[in-house]
């Protein structure tokens, strides 16, 4: 459990927030380079936008948060869970580059995920990994009108 600590200016959170600050710009920076034009308004960079954005808003709260000095002491990290996580990405890195898809990388990524923060359904976690990334995908493919990864089961749809 965390305790609570009083302190100076804390410099960690200072660094954490700069380089999510750092990050915010990048992401910005990249999406203002999309030549991608949409004719319905919401082109494919908004996406990035609103992440540089989030990213931004991170990034203040970790300076307001440095400067103000009252930080909670972290908790152990959870080796297990990380390597759950690990496992997840694995899996949808695995599943793009050996032609597996989108729909069942970002499903066992679901559901690696879900398992490392405890949840032990792991047919159910399956089950709606791939209600999501079916729908992920087709709000790229159809809305969007962004390809991604196409395996055996994108290629039926």
């Amino acid at each position: 459990m965390s305790e609570i600590t009083e302190r100076g200016f804390d410099r960690t959170t200072f660094v954490t927030g700069a380089c999510l600050a750092v990050l915010a710009g990048v992401t910005a920076w990249d999406a203002s380079k999309v030549d991608i034009l949409a004719s319905y308004g919401v082109g494919p960079a908004a996406m990035s936008y609103g992440v540089a954005a989030f990213l931004a808003i991170l990034a203040a709260g970790h300076f307001v948060q440095s400067v103000r000095g009252v930080a909670e002491k972290p908790d152990a990290a959870d080796g297990k869970a990380l390597m759950w996580i690990g496992g997840g990405l694995a899996a949808l890195l695995a599943a793009i580059a050996f032609d597996g898809g989108f729909i069942a990388g970002s499903t066992f990524l679901f559901a690696m995920t879900a398992r490392a923060f405890g949840r032990r359904t792991f047919l159910v976690d399956v089950l709606i990994g791939f209600a999501l990334g079916l729908a992920i995908f087709h709000l790229f493919n159809n809305v969007l009108e962004l390809t991604l990864p196409e395996g055996p089961l994108e290629r039926l749809l």
